[in-house]
């Protein structure tokens, strides 16, 4: 627990540094002289994945990417700050170390993402998509699950098309067609969503996806289960051998699994302590909400992390409570959520990289976007 609360409070002061950097930062044009750029940089493919852990499903999408564009400098985006999945979910490992696994199989790059636990998923993919842009991505890989209908979706993202989530159908946002009736799962409701996210910020997908359909065998929830359990030869075939090594070498450091742990401190003393008005301005939280905690509390005194889950509502998704809780923990308000993905990401921290030659190549072709929308590329302590 001493681990996870330092990552909390280290992630805490990153964030509201880089929200005040950003916030200085906002009415200033990093863009410069296009002639004076290079223009002999090798294509980039920008990946993002969570990597919680790395599997042989991820494994599978990066190697069939570089295999298409054998000449691309491969850049894994890996969400950051919280250390929380976009299901408000904790990752099994700190983010330096998933970092760490994907420099191992192969990545060139890998670059800090939003911090997805405290934001909605229309937030989180706009933010991405915005590093998709911030980073000149000229590739994007994206594993989907294929099914009867999904390929006319495909083939509309292909041609640069958005497409929107409507309530049970799907949306070409360009002819207005309904492409497909029906909900669609979580892996390609992901393409879908950057899609929509890509086309709001007005950057040309067209052609640029790489979709690699998934392959079978590999199950996150036995993964998880066999790193509770500290049992991962139950699940070595799903993994590539540097994802082993490494998450062994965490587990014996007692720096891994963190994927069952939260502060619950600082959540049951949130939802005891805050006030409606502070309550009410956290991001997620509205006035029902917010009452809901305090009529809760005011009966009795929140104990336990289950005593709080028990007063939420269920939201627009089933991960909504794990959303709420990880608000609870980091207790983040929705106008400087809002603030914070208007200027993202003005800073791209590098949190690994393969080599010196390949992080200076990384660093140009950055900045020989025909606009810059960074300040600075910061390299992490690896």
């Amino acid at each position: 627990m001493d681990f996870i609360r330092q990552i909390q409070k280290n992630d805490r002061k990153t964030f509201f540094k880089d929200f005040e950097n950003a916030q200085k930062l906002k009415n200033q044009d990093f863009s410069s002289d296009i002639s004076d750029r290079s223009v002999e940089s090798r294509p980039l493919i920008a990946d993002f994945t969570e990597y919680s852990p790395l599997h042989n499903g991820h494994f599978h999408c990066m190697k069939t990417a570089k295999a298409t564009i054998p000449d691309g400098l491969f850049v894994a985006v890996v969400p950051g700050l919280f250390e929380r999945s976009g299901r408000g979910l904790p990752y099994i490992m700190h983010r330096k170390t998933r970092a760490e696994i994907a420099i191992a199989v192969g990545a060139d790059i890998v670059v800090e993402g939003p911090p997805m636990g405290i934001m909605g998923s229309g937030q989180y993919s706009l933010c991405l998509t915005k590093m998709f842009q911030a980073l000149n991505t000229d590739f994007i890989p994206r594993g989907y699950r294929p099914f009867d209908g999904y390929e006319k979706i495909l083939e509309r993202i292909s041609l640069g098309h958005g497409v929107a989530p409507k309530p049970y159908k799907i949306v070409d946002m360009d002819t207005k067609e309904v492409i497909y009736n029906g909900k669609l799962e979580e892996d390609n409701y992901v393409i879908v969503s950057f899609s929509k996210s890509l086309k709001k910020i007005g950057f040309d997908f067209k052609d640029k996806f790489i979709f690699v359909p998934r392959i079978e065998g590999v199950s996150g929830t036995l993964i998880r289960k066999a790193c509770s359990e500290n049992n991962l030869e139950s699940v070595k075939t799903m993994l590539p051998s540097e994802t082993i090594r490494i998450l062994e070498r965490e587990i014996n450091a007692d720096r891994a699994p963190l994927h069952d742990l939260r502060d619950e401190e600082s959540i049951i003393d949130s939802a005891n302590n805050l006030s409606y008005d502070d309550l009410v301005k956290l991001n997620f939280f509205n006035e029902k909400l917010a009452n809901e905690l305090i009529n809760q509390r005011e009966i009795k005194p929140f104990e336990s992390i289950s005593e709080i889950e028990d007063s939420i509502f269920y939201g627009f998704s089933s991960h909504f409570k794990n959303r709420v809780l990880s608000i609870l923990e980091t207790r983040i308000n929705a106008d400087m959520i809002s603030e914070y993905i208007s200027n993202y990401p003005s800073t791209v921290r590098v949190l690994n990289y393969k080599n010196e030659d390949v992080l200076e190549e990384f660093k140009e072709k950055v900045f020989s976007n025909e606009k810059n929308y960074v300040s600075n590329i910061d390299v992490c302590e690896c």
